[in-house]
């Protein structure tokens, strides 16, 4: 088992360039396709404990879910953590997780804190 988990999605262009960038490092993370298997509510908040961000921070505004949920800045918490939840293209990609730290793969160069 690595020691490194990605939160993938292959059909996003970042995504895709940070699960490179890892394997020309000679990391063969764990790849979990969050899309197939969302994450719930208890998991999102350790991958933000881990990353240091808030729920909003992670957060895809772009998405249509997010007008369609009524999502807005004023959002608590726990709606946006229901919401990421119950629609997982919500959330920012990818993510990289080591240990008790994490970094969002945007740029792709950012999994390059995690390395040795």
């Amino acid at each position: 088992m690595s020691d490194y988990t990605i939160y993938h999605n292959p059909r996003c262009s970042k995504s895709r360039a940070t699960l490179a960038l890892l394997e020309e490092n000679g990391v063969e993370p764990t790849v979990v396709r969050y899309l197939e298997a969302p994450l719930d509510k208890a998991q999102l908040q350790e991958l933000l404990l881990k990353l240091g961000i808030s729920p909003a921070e992670l957060l895809r505004r772009g998405e249509a879910e997010y007008k369609e949920l009524g999502l807005n800045a004023q959002s608590s918490d726990q709606e946006v953590l229901q919401a990421m939840s119950n629609h997982p293209k919500l959330i920012e990609r990818p993510i990289v997780v080591r240990g008790d730290r994490a970094v969002l793969g945007r740029p792709p160069e950012n999994v390059l804190e995690l390395l040795d």
